[in-house]
């Protein structure tokens, strides 16, 4: 076992921002206007319907102390910049360069009301970005409206809307079907879009029958969406023959690439036979995860399903580049604007940096590193693998159980992320859905993490199971080295507990302060 680190976070006794201060305090004093400034712009620039007559409630305190004051905060609530084994989220280094990149004015400043002419330079590295998808997935359109993944799968469950529509066959194509350990926004995104979800139950291998496949196909399917390989690192070597009966049923099929990491490079979404697929560029392609902040889903379609996509295409005529609102059959916006353009230039720096052969490296690492800490993690006692029967080597993520020591102790896998963050290691991402694996937990490590990461972060997992079978109290009431102690979930079901202004949590802590006096 590798030297597990001392750690503590910064505690500071930080108040709110509007407590600190004093009057008089301020960062900027601004000189009154010279006379002739104020006789040329005059007095009533602002109508007196919307002018305050009050001052507003602001702290008054310097900007030292500001910058101070976050500073403090941020200390305490990025010190967990630990090992990130974020199962499912792909976590990459964001590199400098990428990140210097969208800074520039060039970028920085434009809006994208702007008339194409003045957007050539970034209208080329969306449409070079683009090309880049094709050549990885042999689709022949790709656009980056979508917000993110499930906004992705949401683009595909409105174009096929559209396409069935305008073959007036809506009607009758009104199924999709998908696989119960799909993510859970293919059957959503479906459902939202008005289909009838067809959810098809695991075999003993991992994913469903060809024959449970065939029987749930008809006239009536209008989509095939599914994801591979799947969240419990299963990839189904059959995906070629479901596409096939999917489509010899009259279905559209989409690849929901997720979970693209262990397989950049090796397969092509078209060679499979697929209609549509999409990317995480946030995730996949090196643009910053950002815990729910910007994202983009990248969706591409074959040329058959292009004329329904969103609007507007990035389109290239001789050596310009344009914006081409013109598709009477598109299914109209999924999302305002055009894409998060800084996204797609992180993950355009990205892609290039990395290359061909640099994207195809980075899958074979990811699989070898997760091939690597599921034989270790299946040293340890108490913890079991997902579908047990499967005995082929997982990909780039295997779905891990603390089942057994959960029954043993009591403590269950929020208790092992709560008790993570007390060694400086990020506590694992806790979206497992489907939930289908009793107290689970994901790692993944991509190509980002050394060895000595990995071993660190299983080794922190052996620790706590020690812990949880010494004293589960210890476990179970983690953490006890962080700026705050375990917070209670409950608090946040009564609004009675939490103020997001400063008007209630004044009005709060007076009713509190009057409620004791009364006592």
């Amino acid at each position: 076992m590798t030297r597990l680190p001392d750690f503590h976070a910064a505690s500071w006794d930080e108040p709110l921002v509007m407590e600190l201060g004093r009057p008089g305090g301020r960062g900027q004093h601004f000189p009154a206007p010279e006379d002739e400034v104020a006789a040329a712009v005059g007095s009533d620039l602002i109508p007196a319907a919307m002018a305050r007559t009050d001052r507003p409630e602001l702290p008054e305190i310097t900007e030292f102390e500001v910058q101070r004051h976050y500073l403090h905060l941020s200390q305490m609530t990025l010190g967990m910049m630990g090992v990130s084994l974020f199962g499912t989220c792909t976590m990459k280094y964001n590199s400098k360069t990428a990140e210097f990149a969208t800074l520039r004015p060039e970028l920085a400043t434009v809006h994208p009301y702007q008339h194409p002419d003045t957007l050539q330079g970034v209208l080329e590295i969306i449409h070079d970005m683009d090309g880049m998808l094709r050549s990885l997935s042999g689709m022949d359109q790709f656009i980056f409206q979508a917000g993110g993944g499930a906004n992705a799968a949401y683009t595909m469950a409105c174009v096929a809307r559209a396409y069935w529509a305008d073959r007036g066959m809506l009607g009758q194509r009104t199924e999709m079907v998908t696989s119960v350990q799909a993510h859970p926004c293919n059957p959503a995104t479906a459902a939202a879009a008005g289909f009838k979800v067809v959810n098809l139950p695991l075999e003993e291998n991992g994913y469903p029958s060809l024959e449970a496949l065939k029987a749930a196909v008809s006239d009536k399917t209008a989509l095939l969406m599914i994801n591979n390989p799947d969240d419990m690192g299963i990839y189904n070597p059959e995906i070629k023959e479901w596409v096939r009966i999917a489509k010899e049923a009259g279905a559209l099929c989409f690849y929901d690439h997720a979970n693209f990491n262990g397989v950049m490079g090796k397969l092509s979404a078209r060679e499979l036979g697929f209609d549509a697929c999409m990317f995480m560029l946030h995730k996949t392609f090196g643009a910053p995860k950002a815990g729910g902040g910007p994202a983009v889903g990248a969706f591409g379609c074959t040329e058959d399903l292009a004329e329904y996509l969103p609007t507007p295409v990035v389109v290239k005529s001789g050596d310009r580049y344009a914006l081409d609102e013109e598709r009477p059959k598109s299914m109209g916006k999924i999302r305002e604007y055009w894409g998060n353009v800084p996204q797609v230039v992180k993950a355009y720096a990205w892609t290039r940096a990395m290359g061909a052969e640099g994207i195809a490296l980075g899958a074979d690492i990811s699989v070898v590193a997760n091939n690597y800490m599921d034989k270790r993690l299946s040293e340890i006692p108490g913890l079991a693998i997902s579908n047990p029967d499967v005995s082929k080597r997982r990909m780039e993520m295997t779905r891990w159980s603390l089942g057994p020591i959960a029954e043993e102790t009591g403590c269950g896998t929020v208790d092992f992320a709560n008790r993570m963050a007390d060694y400086g290691i990020d506590p694992w991402w806790m979206s497992h859905e489907p939930w289908i694996v009793a107290e689970p937990f994901t790692p993944e490590a991509g190509e980002l993490w050394s060895k000595e990461d990995i071993d660190l972060w299983i080794d922190v997992v052996a620790k706590i199971c020690e812990e949880a079978r010494a004293d589960p109290e210890l476990v179970k009431t983690a953490p006890h080295n962080q700026a705050i102690a375990q917070v209670k979930g409950d608090a946040f079901e009564d609004p009675a507990k939490w103020a997001m202004t400063w008007r209630a949590w004044k009005r709060k802590h007076s009713d509190a302060e009057g409620a004791r006096g009364v006592a």
